[in-house]
């Protein structure tokens, strides 16, 4: 009963969504990081193939009705490897900026911009988990 309860609805998609974006926040902070030191390569996490490999999980859920039910079973892609209590991820050397004398490669504008997004894909999907936590509250209460 109570599984049924954190496995089904949204919650599962939300927390992967929110898996990602941590691990992206981490990759795009160490790029900032990085940016003075000669010979580093910036990198990122692959954003399309996340959403693809997501939206292919929650469509394997539907049932007939259009209701998702059951564990999210998210692929891995060839940066990510998802685990029930996680993921791990492998970025990627992204080759957008030029290349200075020092041979990094780093767009700090461009990286702090992903950044920005990245932070706001993380703050929508912790706020959409915490509705869902209050709704269950609510329904726990039996009274509004």
């Amino acid at each position: 009963m109570i599984k049924g309860m954190f496995d089904s609805g949204a919650l599962p998609a939300l927390e992967r969504l929110a898996q990602f974006t941590e691990a992206r926040h981490r990759v795009l902070t160490n790029n900032i990081a990085n940016l003075s030191n000669p010979y580093y390569k910036a990198r990122d996490l692959d954003v399309t193939s996340f959403q693809a490999a997501l939206a292919e999980a929650i469509e394997g859920r539907r049932d007939g009705v259009g209701r998702t039910n059951g564990p999210l079973d998210v692929r891995d892609t060839a940066q990510l490897t998802f685990r029930p209590d996680g993921l791990m991820a492998q970025p990627d050397e992204i080759s957008e900026g030029i290349l200075r004398h020092d041979e990094n490669n780093l767009d700090l504008e461009r990286n702090m911009q992903r950044l920005a997004e990245n932070t706001m894909t993380h703050n929508a999907a912790i706020e959409l988990i915490r509705n869902q936590f209050a709704l269950l509250q609510t329904a726990i209460r039996e009274r509004p």
